[in-house]
């Protein structure tokens, strides 16, 4: 039998979590389409499509409100699977929007009550992924945020924000813990307004933590198109900054509801780009954390369709990756995209400001009518990443 030279293996580093492949086909306006799976079986089914991992929230494993005995054996059950099927965990977090309680929010909430039951389920959390072996540590926070701005002043949602990041900072610190937490941002849905809505928001608010060096992004596909952002842009900046902790890949139509499609099934070209950039292959540094898909398969689906979306989502990746290392081989592209240098300009440019290269460079002679008449080629360049992504070249 010939190779497949798209083929997840475990070295790809491609995840999937318990909420993703285990989503039973609900939604607002209908009931389930498929049986809710065991998490057992989802590491096994997993495992068989050539995944390296899971992630879950506390209560996709343990149902909320067990007993402690309950918990155990769950636990258990689920790393015997995980040795069993050479599965890892390598992302953990809390949901804090499910249960009623977190209505006005989790961290923001205007009961103080509200705010400890939060940093109580967290910090149990937090212990659950740490003894699964979870290195990062997502926060995501669905319900931080309003339908009405009069409830609260959003100053003291960032104030309340930070406190619940710094103290769980310093729970992880004080245990001992390896960890690292990666925020998730997103404009809206299930609130009308999510603080914090972007990464670029979230890159800013990281920068005002007492402990900065232990907090990244987690950006996802479809929370940045929602609001019509670049995530390709975004990731850039977040891996620019040296704060881009972990990922979640899915795919999504702008100006839709959070849809958590396939990835690569809508926007081609953008998760073409968002790839290559992961991947390197224009010869930047490359992501080497774990490629986490968040999303779910169609409601249309039965038990068979679920493992042919997250075989999809795999393959899909690993065929941008090849585009993509075919695309920055290609002599014309990079030809169009070669640096232009200028030995005059470019060490004033390069230096740190002086006074002495601040006049050197204001007395330098540019001929902008002549630049300015000259064709950049990114036409071509553009028909090139297209032509490659269909096949032609």
């Amino acid at each position: 039998m010939s190779h497949d030279p798209i083929q997840p293996t475990r070295d790809d580093r491609f995840t999937f979590g318990l909420w993703t492949v285990g989503n039973p086909g609900r939604d607002p306006f209908g009931a389930a389409t498929r049986a809710v799976q065991d998490p057992c079986r989802i590491v096994q089914k997993l495992s068989e499509c050539g995944a390296w991992g899971v992630n879950l929230h506390d209560e996709d494993l343990i149902p909320f409100g067990s007993s402690a005995a309950k918990r155990d054996g769950i636990v258990a059950d689920f790393k015997k699977a995980l040795d069993d099927h050479g599965m890892v965990v390598p992302m953990a977090t809390t949901n804090l929007f499910s249960q009623p309680i977190f209505k006005d929010g989790a961290f923001t909430a205007n009961d103080p009550k509200v705010r400890a039951f939060a940093l109580q389920k967290t910090m149990t959390a937090i212990e659950l992924g740490v003894e699964l072996g979870a290195s990062t540590y997502v926060f995501w926070g669905g319900r931080e945020g309003t339908e009405t701005d009069a409830c609260r002043d959003p100053q003291e949602a960032t104030r309340r924000f930070r406190h619940a990041i710094d103290y769980l900072c310093e729970f992880v610190k004080d245990r001992g813990y390896d960890l690292r937490f990666a925020l998730e941002a997103k404009p809206n849905e299930p609130r009308g307004d999510i603080y914090l809505a972007t990464t670029g928001h979230m890159l800013a608010f990281i920068a005002t933590l007492k402990n900065e060096e232990m907090v990244g992004v987690n950006p996802e596909v479809a929370h940045e198109s929602m609001a019509g952002l670049s995530m390709t842009h975004n990731v850039a900046q977040a891996m620019e900054a040296g704060k881009l902790f972990h990922i979640d890949l899915n795919g999504q139509r702008i100006g839709r509801y959070d849809q958590d499609l396939r990835f690569g099934s809508e926007d081609l070209k953008q998760a073409f780009l968002l790839v290559r950039l992961l991947e390197g292959t224009a010869g930047t540094t490359p992501y080497t954390g774990p490629l986490h898909f968040d999303a779910h398969a169609y409601r249309t689906e039965d038990d068979a369709g679920v493992w042919d979306f997250a075989r999809g989502c795999m393959r899909t990746y690993k065929l941008l990756a090849e585009r993509a290392r075919g695309f920055d081989a290609d002599s014309e592209v990079r030809d169009i995209i070669a640096a232009m240098t200028d030995a005059a300009i470019d060490p004033l440019l390069g230096a740190p400001y002086s006074a002495a290269s601040a006049e050197a460079l204001r007395a330098m002679p540019i001929d902008i009518d002549t630049i300015a008449k000259r064709g950049l080629r990114y036409e071509r360049l553009d028909q090139l990443m297209i032509e490659n992504l269909m096949g032609a070249r």
